[in-house]
């Protein structure tokens, strides 16, 4: 299955990472695997930023507020990402 070429980032941030060869270009928070997407729907979902810094301790709370703000700054690319985990889902599934 060939993936779906996520938008351009309209607002880079300093800590969010996006390169076509690392985890299918996917938004990641720089020096970790941790995506944006996981990050996005924690917090939509309800999750406080405290608990996603004690979910995620390695990355800190600065890189967390920064993912979240890379998030809203571009929810389009996020949202795509989202629906193209979810259509990988589907053929996996």
């Amino acid at each position: 299955m060939t993936l779906q070429p996520l938008p351009k980032v309209e607002i880079r941030h300093p800590h969010v990472c996006v390169d076509p060869s690392v985890l299918a270009g996917s938004p990641h928070v720089a020096g970790s695997r941790v995506l944006v997407r996981r990050l996005w729907m924690w917090h939509r979902s309800g999750a406080s930023v405290e608990v996603l810094v004690k979910r995620y301790p390695a990355i800190g709370i600065a890189k967390v507020l920064d993912a979240l703000s890379f998030a809203y700054d571009n929810t389009a690319l996020i949202e795509a990402d989202l629906a193209r985990e979810a259509d990988l889902a589907k053929t996996r599934g």
